[in-house]
């Protein structure tokens, strides 16, 4: 078995394979070529926690795609020096059921995760973006951010998190890394965050909207992976009800996604307001985009397709470059 840590994933894993094999992963979901049983929720309450486990086949013309991945989030985590989410990716042959990898799976979360956002904007958001917003300053902004300006050329980007300190780790991190601009700018309130932007992701725990839809700038394109429960929200309902909505599975988000289950509960908006599947996109079945000044919202939770997808691509530029470690198994 091959076991690959968390730098050898991020380095068998860069952004724009992952953005690619995102388009593939969300391909294969809309054609009926994947198969993704619900993930199973196991709360554990009495430590802050949440497990969830995520299985998925897929099988297109790449081949055969097989994971699970066990994913917990515990928000005392940080208190305790530890990050708050911990994953494991466990690759199985898909002809036989033979366990033939492992990958650190946080690490591979926040690739894909951020990888699905840059497939979103570069299917929605308008091709002269320049300036970013990024909410939350944690591991899944980094990738956010990575991932836009992989697909666009931005040259600004406006961080907010309520939290200062944290804003400033976030620059000595991301500044001029890669793609990423070294003009990142902390903004001292959301207004400031989204006057001027073009793209906007949300990559938070708030569970509140974290802008107010007045403040946006015509022809934004907005990746909403901050929640995933029905209770929770942190897009403005305003700004969802004015929206070209996609989704990465349209099934998931109206049982996850409180951006889109409470509009709809407040009768604000119907199931039918959701234009479309991100995959459908890709396989040009739905228009995008429509004109310049339309805003364009990509809501994520979270598909296991993700994780079968960008293992597939890890482990096989993984076993190019020699990288991990050989297991008896």
């Amino acid at each position: 078995m091959l076991v690959l840590n968390a730098a050898e994933v991020r380095q068998a894993l860069p952004m724009e394979t992952a953005i690619e094999a995102m388009k593939q992963a969300f391909a294969a979901l809309s054609d009926g070529r994947a198969e993704v049983p619900p993930r199973i929720h196991l709360p554990v309450r009495p430590h802050d926690g949440v497990s969830l486990v995520m299985p998925a086949l897929v099988q297109d013309a790449q081949g055969d795609a097989m994971t699970v991945k066990v994913v917990s989030l515990f928000d005392g985590n940080p208190r305790r020096g530890l990050p708050r989410i911990q994953a494991a990716v466990l690759v199985l042959e898909a002809d036989t059921g033979r366990p033939t990898a492992l990958l650190e799976g946080a690490t591979l979360t926040a690739i894909r995760t951020g990888a699905a956002s840059g497939a979103a904007t570069d299917l929605l958001a308008r091709p002269d973006c320049k300036t970013a917003a990024i909410f939350g300053v944690g591991v899944q902004a980094r990738t956010q951010l990575e991932a836009v300006c992989t697909v666009r050329s931005i040259e600004t980007v406006w961080v907010y998190d309520p939290i200062a300190s944290g804003v400033e780790a976030f620059f000595t991190v991301v500044a001029g890394q890669g793609p990423i601009p070294a003009d990142v700018r902390p903004a001292s309130t959301p207004q400031q965050a989204v006057a001027e932007a073009d793209i906007i992701c949300t990559a938070t725990t708030s569970q509140v909207p974290v802008f107010a839809h007045a403040d946006l700038k015509p022809g934004v394109h907005i990746n909403a992976i901050g929640s995933y429960q029905p209770d929770v929200r942190d897009i403005p309902p305003e700004t969802v009800v004015d929206a070209l909505v996609v989704t990465d599975s349209r099934e998931l988000a109206l049982n996850e996604a409180g951006d889109l289950i409470q509009p709809i509960r407040n009768g604000l908006i119907d199931a039918d307001h959701i234009h479309a599947d991100l995959g459908e996109l890709v396989l040009g079945r739905k228009p995008g985009r429509t004109d310049a000044e339309q805003i364009t919202l990509f809501k994520s939770v979270g598909v296991a397709v993700q994780d079968a997808i960008a293992a597939r691509a890890a482990v096989a530029q993984a076993e190019r470059l020699k990288l991990g470690q050989r297991v008896n198994w």
